[in-house]
């Protein structure tokens, strides 16, 4: 299938895309870009989280004003250095650890409430992260959608499964994992489909920030609701 761009959404979804040599190297490229922002995301939850002065700060209109700008500033920044690969591959990892600065009041409040949903909304991301990436970094000459989807769907079933041997969060618990997981996945699917049909994706950086943006709202989700859903409805 030739690059296409402004393909539907529907065809993000349900399509297949031939991988040229560049195609795949660099969509392999933007997931271990993605990998590293990952990783910066959690080690600045985990300031985040065992920070109350953090907490307080981004819970307060100034934080929450200086949270919106740097998560809107940052990711132009790395857009706009993305052909110097240092500086694209520093913006991008700082993105990545702000990210997780910002969810501070979140990661606190869970902390205190109920320390192991943390772990849970971490469990069921990574399955995502994790069946995705297999994935794609399996895929040769082609990038087919609906096989990605079923790959990383099925990981999210098995998260929810085992997450439930450690917590008990219950069928009802289980069937919301699988609709975060699964949502995380469309998302997955849907932003390396956009990759790999940009006649622009010359680099690997803008669809690393994608990626990221996806994978840190579903984390963030999957925290909110297993604090309803465990936490007594608090947050």
């Amino acid at each position: 299938m030739d690059y296409r761009t402004e393909a539907s959404a529907w065809d993000k979804l349900t399509g297949t895309t031939t991988l040229t040599a560049q195609g795949a190297t660099v969509i392999k490229q933007t997931y271990l870009l993605f990998s590293l922002a990952v990783f910066a995301a959690l080690a600045g939850g985990y300031v985040g989280a065992t920070s109350e002065t953090l907490a307080r700060f981004f819970s307060g209109w100034i934080g929450w004003i200086a949270a919106i700008i740097l998560l809107n500033v940052v990711p132009r920044i790395a857009i706009s250095v993305r052909h110097n690969h240092q500086l694209g591959v520093a913006a991008l990892v700082f993105d990545g650890f702000i990210s997780g600065i910002a969810l501070s009041p979140l990661l606190w409040v869970a902390r205190i409430v109920a320390p192991p949903l943390i772990f849970a909304a971490l469990f069921i991301t990574a399955f995502v992260f994790v069946g995705v990436t297999l994935y794609v970094m399996s895929s040769r000459r082609t990038f087919s959608a609906p096989r990605g989807l079923m790959t990383g769907i099925f990981f999210s079933v098995i998260g929810a499964i085992i997450l439930n041997s450690f917590l008990q969060i219950g069928f009802v618990g289980i069937l919301i994992s699988v609709g975060i997981g699964a949502l995380g996945v469309f998302t997955l699917v849907y932003s390396t489909s956009g990759v790999l049909r940009s006649p622009e994706a010359d680099s690997p950086i803008p669809g690393a920030l994608m990626l990221f943006a996806g994978v840190f709202n579903v984390f963030v989700a999957t925290l909110n609701i297993l604090l309803r859903l465990l936490g007594g409805g608090r947050r």
